[in-house]
């Protein structure tokens, strides 16, 4: 009995030393940011700025040599830093895995091909560890997104500071996900792209979605389907259609489907030959969420750095852009996604652009530009302070971080070892 009641004191202390801190509590008086270079979300700068926020809403947003408002509340003095809103991470998996080695943490995906009706909202913790180092870069928001199957299920969007996933949310069921077949495909992680093999199955897996999509235009009138229940928001235009292709070909066959289906709204994810339909996706108005920068090209015989160059491409042709990390270690890489705008920036991208592609982009993308996105009065007041470029690595320090008002805990437990380790060498001096 002795030895469990140890055992179970040092489980309850290593929770308590590694679990995530409290949410911060509601916004009680004003803050007036004052002389930071605001970068708003929309293109725009002000490089002498004057920023204010009640009751978790921003007030004034205005250059801080012209304003006659008055200050009020907390004052936070940060002249030469910069502010930006809070970065937003479309197509994630954050807080749906923990640890990938560990199959008990791992709840990203449900068995079966077409699961429209599978919400990624309720396998979402808040309480994930990995959520903590990408708010610690300025990532703030995040759309949860299953894996898996045809269709994956359903998306929310929500804050990353929260107790519970009631508390987290922005939007519930967004949109939903459709994985829609490659035409090509590799075989195993050590395949390149001098493997490619062409899916002869691809034109049946075609009519297998057409096939479910049918059937759920006209759902029993006497019974609840959910999977059929699921998609009617895909004609009435409550939901997104977020279709998961790469390919030229896919792209244009997912258009086609679209418009077949009359699916309200549509965004490509992935979209690694969009610009090859560039004049497509815009007379359809149909924007993207570019693949992962910081990758390798598909093919052998492409540019090495063409990866690099597609957001600059993609803006140029007019297409509305946001950007992801999805893919190998994609919850621990998300952490890195300001640095994917900054590589992006590297390339001939303008700076702002940029900003817009992690804030006001994926903002409109969702639909939720009327609250999140830019540093605008009305908006929440969802926003970073870095004392350097936060599209840089090594500018990026975020000191102070607001969630609808409130400041957040910018502390990991990477930031700790630092310290402690810090220390321990200090004193050995």
């Amino acid at each position: 009995m002795k030895k469990n009641l140890y055992l179970i004191v040092a489980l309850l202390v290593s929770f308590q030393t590694f679990s995530q801190q409290t949410p911060a509590p509601k916004q009680t008086e004003p803050v007036t940011i004052l002389g930071a270079i605001a970068h708003l979300g929309n293109g725009k700068v002000i490089k002498n700025s004057f920023i204010q926020f009640e009751n978790g809403i921003l007030t004034v947003v205005d250059d801080a040599s012209l304003t006659k408002k008055p200050i009020k509340g907390k004052v936070i003095k940060a002249t030469g830093k910069h502010i930006y809103p809070g970065f937003i991470t479309m197509n994630s998996t954050l807080g749906l895995v923990e640890i990938d080695a560990v199959k008990a943490t791992i709840d990203e995906r449900e068995i079966g091909a077409f699961n429209p009706n599978i919400r990624s909202i309720i396998a979402y913790n808040p309480e994930s560890k990995v959520t903590e180092t990408v708010r610690a870069n300025g990532v703030l928001i995040g759309q949860i997104t299953p894996r898996g199957g045809r269709v994956s299920g359903t998306s929310s969007v929500v804050q990353f500071d929260a107790w519970n996933y009631e508390d987290a949310l922005i939007k519930e069921d967004d949109g939903i996900h459709l994985n829609w077949p490659a035409t090509f495909y590799t075989s195993g992680w050590w395949a390149n792209g001098t493997s490619l093999k062409e899916n002869k199955n691809y034109n049946k897996q075609v009519q297998e979605i057409e096939y479910f999509f049918d059937s759920s235009k006209f759902p029993p009138v006497n019974a609840i389907n959910l999977k059929q229940k699921a998609l009617q928001g895909l004609y009435n235009g409550t939901k997104i259609l977020y279709v998961h292709a790469n390919n030229e070909t896919e792209i244009t066959d997912a258009i086609s489907f679209k418009n077949k289906n009359k699916i309200k709204k549509m965004v490509i994810i992935g979209a690694y030959e969009a610009i090859k339909v560039a004049d497509l996706l815009k007379k359809n108005n149909i924007a993207v969420v570019l693949k992962r920068i910081h990758s390798l090209p598909n093919t052998d015989d492409e540019d090495i750095k063409l990866p690099f160059k597609l957001a600059k491409k993609l803006d140029d042709a007019g297409i509305l852009v946001a950007l992801d990390t999805a893919g190998d270690m994609e919850r621990m890489n998300t952490r890195n996604l300001p640095f994917n705008a900054g590589t992006a920036v590297a390339y001939g991208l303008d700076y702002e652009k940029a900003v817009a592609m992690l804030t006001g982009n994926p903002a409109k993308i969702m639909e939720l530009d009327t609250r999140l996105g830019t540093l605008e009065v009305g908006k929440d007041a969802t926003l970073i302070i870095s004392t350097g470029d936060a599209l840089d690595m090594r500018g990026n320090n975020i000191e102070t971080a607001f969630i609808q008002g409130r400041e957040i805990n910018l502390d990991t437990h990477q930031k700790q070892l630092y310290r402690k380790f810090r220390k321990k060498y200090e004193l050995e001096r």
